[in-house]
């Protein structure tokens, strides 16, 4: 019925495959003369999506989350993952082959200092860890007696015989109508935090922050417009981009040209090393940068100072352009969302929709625009309880029938050359049971108090978290997983540094836009989360002592009101109401007639 682009549905590979893996890499370690080995989801940049040939952890594990981690020693090995997925991590891991265990509480290095033993040799690829956590896994060995080794070549590609080629995705050029800001200006804003650090130079490790830096995007990784890259910025003179020019269109290359030097990838150590010879003090982002380059700028003479890429705080603060841009994009993507909800709500009540006729569905609605580039993320669709898995990706085996009685919960994003949108809304087939209601409506109380909430200037995150989480609290409940992630314009749908979270120590600033999505999750029954992007605004207060701030509501599709009980207050519905008389009003304009009279429905206000 309808075709997707973007997304496929495959599933991952299991059983003889991944046993036959597993062993071959505990013979390439013996030949290493190593007794274990850590494999991170990780490439070289620490990226969120990577491309198929740093598939490392997918590969010999069959776990293709975004994040986690696999430990293999002699005779045991185990795959940590965080709370979002635990149980996709259960049904894709052979657990007569790997235990399962927290990412986080208690981390890998726990589990390393009970399993290690005297005299062990543990392996790790240098290009693959940041410095933190290489320090992290030495303190592990230290305690247990063994040695930690870097390695000159990772020996899961040593067996990895059919491993994909790196990607070569076309560079293009973002420009001043999207990014609002030229290169020499943001390159002067880069060198101005410099001189705050007190250093020589920066290495750009992160590729979203030389794809900002210099206006250029590509296409090397799923659902991000991202062209694999570094750059090294001197505190004088001309900054040097390294990424393979294959990749460049000579206008491409002349709009580089004109600020930077352009060398190939290989060429980062031989320049890194030349710059440590005179003692420089070299900036590295502790979240992205390899503990490679550290280690090649100390053999070299140089100081890493390892600290937060001032960068991705620059980044975050979106300027009016930008702003401008993410509102456009948000409207665009709301005409999208109201085809597929109210195609939904005429559809799966018949029974005959999958999951995968859902994601099909609204990957066409959005590319009907006319502008869409990618989804921005594979699109949650999970029904009953395949919604309880929080990062749940459906494949052709899992695929389930949407059928009355089930929640549906659709997460989903768009990019757009102007914004990067992200949005979850849950919808009820049939009618919903009274404990679906309730824990809706408690998740939207919770949404509610974050979009409502006004703050002082300066305040964090994680001041903020508890005010999505109250209401489930006060049964019992709660969600594992943060509240809201940064979004980038035109990049990563999770952008650091500022979040919504019990770790979200960043102050939120004017310009920065994140997402509001609290959830409930019941094992094996349903999931809920309502979604919306948020732009961080002053807010106007009469007689306000220091300056405050708010949100401004992105995302304009309705929230599926047969989900509410009586509980909601008497400012919440106001809230409510007011927020979907503006979806109407903005999105109904743009509508056919047929999903005009849905919006109209959807949309009207509760009593």
């Amino acid at each position: 019925m309808f075709e997707a682009h973007f997304q496929t549905f495959e599933d991952p590979e299991g059983g003889v495959a991944l046993t036959a893996r597993l062993a071959a890499f505990r013979e390439e370690l013996v030949r290493r003369q190593l007794t274990g080995f850590v494999i991170p989801r990780a490439d070289r940049q620490q990226n969120e999506y990577v491309p198929p040939s740093e598939e490392r952890l997918a590969w010999l594990t069959g776990f293709t989350g975004s994040a986690g981690l696999a430990v293999v020693l002699a005779t045991e090995a185990a795959v940590f993952v965080d709370g979002r997925y635990t149980l996709q991590a259960a049904q894709q891991v052979d657990v007569r082959a790997w235990s399962i265990a927290s990412l986080a509480d208690p981390p890998p290095e726990s589990w390393l200092a009970e399993h290690l033993t005297a005299d062990d040799r543990l392996g790790y690829d240098p290009w693959l860890h940041t410095s933190a956590a290489v320090e992290r896994l030495a303190t592990a060995c230290t305690k247990a007696g063994a040695e930690l080794v870097p390695v000159e070549s990772n020996p899961v590609d040593s067996i990895w015989t059919d491993r994909p080629a790196p990607p070569l995705g076309p560079v293009t050029i973002h420009g001043a109508t999207f990014a609002g800001e030229a290169e020499a200006d943001k390159l002067a804003r880069i060198r101005t935090e410099m001189t705050k650090l007190g250093v020589d130079a920066l290495v750009l490790s992160d590729s979203h922050a030389v794809a900002w830096t210099f206006n250029i995007r590509g296409a090397d990784v799923s659902h991000t417009p991202l062209p694999l890259s570094y750059a090294v910025v001197p505190k004088d003179g001309r900054p040097t981009i390294f990424i393979d020019t294959r990749k460049l269109s000579n206008s491409a290359r002349d709009h580089l040209e004109r600020n930077a030097e352009v060398r190939e990838p290989d060429e980062l150590t031989d320049a890194l090393t030349q710059t440590a010879q005179s003692g420089a003090a070299i900036a590295l982002d502790k979240a992205t940068a390899a503990d490679a380059l550290s280690r090649l700028i100390t053999s070299a003479g140089g100081k890493p100072v390892r600290g937060n890429d001032p960068v991705a705080l620059l980044k975050a603060v979106k300027n009016q352009t930008e702003i401008e841009g993410a509102r456009a994009a948000h409207r665009r993507d709301a005409v999208a969302l109201a085809r597929f909800l109210a195609w939904i709500d005429r559809e799966a009540p018949k029974g005959t929709l999958t999951e995968i006729d859902a994601v099909e569905a609204l990957e066409t609605f959005r590319r009907e625009t006319g502008a869409l580039k990618d989804v921005s993320f594979p699109t949650i669709s999970g029904t009953g309880p395949n919604g309880a898995i929080v990062h749940y990706r459906v494949t052709r085996m899992s695929n389930r029938r949407i059928v009355p009685g089930d929640l549906l919960l659709i997460d989903s994003g768009g990019q757009y050359e102007d914004g990067t949108t992200d949005v979850t809304r849950t919808i009820a087939i049939g009618t919903p049971t009274d404990e679906m209601r309730d824990r809706f409506t408690r998740v939207l109380r919770g949404h509610i108090a974050i979009a409502r909430a006004m703050f002082p200037d300066g305040t964090t995150g994680a001041q903020l978290d508890t005010l999505a989480r109250q209401f489930l609290w006060q049964a019992g409940i709660d969600f594992d997983h943060g509240t809201g992630h940064g979004v980038g314009s035109y990049l990563s749908v999770h952008e650091g540094p500022a979040r919504i979270s019990k770790l979200g120590t960043t102050p939120l600033k004017r310009g920065m836009i994140l997402s509001n999505e609290p959830g409930y999750y019941k094992r094996d029954g349903f999931g809920i989360r309502i979604e919306n992007l948020v732009l961080v605004t002053a807010a106007e207060i009469a007689h306000a002592e220091k300056p405050m701030n708010g949100f401004e509501t992105l995302t304009l599709a309705p929230i599926d009101r047969r989900l509410i009980d009586h509980r909601i207050s008497k400012k919440e519905l106001m809230w409510l109401n007011d927020y979907h008389a503006r979806v109407r009003r903005e999105v109904r304009p743009h509508l056919d007639e047929a999903t005009k009279l849905w919006l109209d429905a959807a949309t009207e206000p509760l009593p």
